[in-house]
């Protein structure tokens, strides 16, 4: 081979390098523009993280209120049985000096259960 045919077999190998590298990697700035259209709700924030569950209780934060919510089975049920809500914790409280926790009455506890008298 000649000083002028390596020269140019190397070139040809750069650009096609080149051309490579910049079609195969993901587009610059992509993943920072905002999303919209349908794509958008299945890429927001869930409403709901379950924290965690064993069958007989449920510790639940509703990220758009920012409340961690607990619930139990009734002492002696089986899992499976229905959960009833016990208390939630407000997380804006989360950093401060004291965490306060709402209990709810335990007997036919529902979503729409007064807190005990104490708790205010």
């Amino acid at each position: 081979m000649t000083r002028g045919s390596v020269a140019w077999v190397v070139a040809v190998g750069l650009l096609g390098t080149g051309l490579a590298m910049n079609t195969l990697r993901p587009a610059a700035g992509v993943a920072h523009q905002p999303v919209t259209g349908l794509a958008a709700p299945a890429l927001a924030n869930p409403r709901y993280t379950v924290v965690m569950t064993e069958g007989t209780n449920l510790l639940v934060v509703d990220n758009g209120r920012n409340t961690m919510y607990y619930y139990t089975v009734d002492q002696g049920k089986e899992v499976g049985d229905d959960l009833k809500l016990r208390g939630t914790i407000d997380l804006s409280e989360v950093g401060g000096p004291v965490v306060k926790l709402r209990h709810y009455r335990s007997a036919g506890a529902t979503q729409d259960a007064k807190p005990l008298p104490s708790d205010k």
